[in-house]
């Protein structure tokens, strides 16, 4: 079932709720999004980007997953 730029902001969000979130992606399977939250201070990229990959639950879990591609910017804030 595809998924949309909306449902992984969501999902995002849920575990995220005070980050600036921006998912782009309209073909249902590959997308790119921006997380920068407080949370990731101190954290590296890996730790950061594992993070978010827990919040989308199992989206990106092997070829059933619904999430094909995801291209992740983390950060956080300046």
């Amino acid at each position: 079932m595809p998924t949309d730029a909306h449902e992984i902001e969501a999902l995002i969000r849920a575990a995220f709720p005070d980050a600036v979130i921006r998912v782009d992606g309209d073909d249902g399977a590959h997308f790119a999004a921006e997380v920068i939250d407080e949370s990731f201070r101190g954290m590296n990229r890996v730790q950061q980007q594992r993070a978010v990959y827990a919040a989308l639950k199992g989206k990106m879990d092997g070829p059933n997953g619904a999430v094909h591609a995801l291209a992740l910017t983390t950060k956080a804030p300046d």
